[in-house]
């Protein structure tokens, strides 16, 4: 296998080894992106499940020891974690380290997290692989996962050229495509392709599959309701947190969502059989176009 021209790392620090820290620890590994690649974890018992599962090179729960003489580092923690494990590692950071993370929601992030890395010597820039799965933890992590994916790079009027650079060569090193972009549009465009679609699978297991329904009802869930409402199985607490991150652009676009769901019951209502059909034959034709412009799987 032919990787891409990588670049070039003493050590990189992942903070954090579930299935994006720990994707990327593979990743790294595989692609000899540094001599040292350690990932930090809170447990004992993950030290020695990351270890055992060949992650990264050293797994500790000693943060300061992680982060040491890194040129790298990057926060895989859930959005709500972040601000915590930033204020903690400042002490250790090696002069000039790039940190980012993979983070859903960008522009929180960055005004949270920017000038505590600054202070602390460092230099910050958000990204956000398009790269995930509803299993988490690290058992859940895969080599590839980030190949053929696009990750947004987040920089702003403080981040250098030479370091935006830096870090497109990292996520292009792991089989990613990099996209600049800046972070207000991003949390926008998200808040729409990522984010409302949980919230609809969420609701929808809710929904169907509540108790007050017929005993029946689950026996007749089947691939189509499978397939729809997969991402619901994701973590709670990671979709708690972008949730609350990116809250005033998920509650406008999901109010446009409830407005289109409302026109639609209005057709139903109205035995309106053209309006019903081009609702379905629209999404037909935007999904195929979209799927044939991405290669995405049918």
């Amino acid at each position: 296998m032919i990787y891409r021209a990588a670049m070039h790392c003493q050590k990189i620090a992942l903070i954090g080894l579930g299935l994006l820290g720990g994707s990327l620890g593979l990743a790294a590994r595989q692609r000899k992106l540094a001599p040292r690649i350690v990932g930090y974890v809170r447990r004992q018992a993950s030290v020695v499940e990351c270890e055992q599962l060949q992650l990264v090179d050293q797994a500790t729960t000693n943060l300061a020891e992680a982060v040491a003489d890194a040129d790298l580092v990057v926060l895989c923690t859930p959005l709500g974690q972040m601000r915590e494990m930033a204020e903690k590692l400042g002490g250790s950071l090696a002069p000039g380290a790039l940190v980012t993370d993979v983070g859903s929601v960008k522009a929180p992030v960055i005004q949270e997290l920017e000038p505590i890395i600054t202070a602390a010597g460092g230099e910050f820039i958000g990204s956000h692989p398009m790269a995930g799965a509803e299993k988490t933890g690290p058992a859940a992590a895969r080599v590839d996962l980030f190949e053929g994916a696009v990750c947004a790079i987040t920089p702003n009027g403080n981040s250098r050229p030479e370091v935006i650079r830096k870090l497109e060569s990292f996520w292009t090193a792991v089989g990613a495509t990099p996209l600049r972009i800046a972070a207000e549009l991003h949390d926008d465009l998200v808040s729409r392709s990522s984010h409302l679609p949980h919230v609809v699978a969420a609701e929808l297991s809710n929904y169907v599959l509540s108790p007050v329904h017929p005993k029946e009802q689950a026996l007749l869930c089947a691939n189509g309701f499978r397939d729809t409402t997969r991402i619901a199985s994701g973590s709670p607490e990671m979709w708690r947190d972008i949730s609350i991150s990116n809250r005033r652009n998920l509650a406008r676009v999901l109010g446009v969502f409830i407005e289109d769901l409302q026109e639609f019951q209005l057709a139903l209502e109205t035995d309106d059989r053209k309006a019903i059909e081009e609702f379905f034959s629209q999404a037909k034709r935007r999904r195929d176009q979209w799927c044939g412009q991405n290669g995405s799987p049918e």
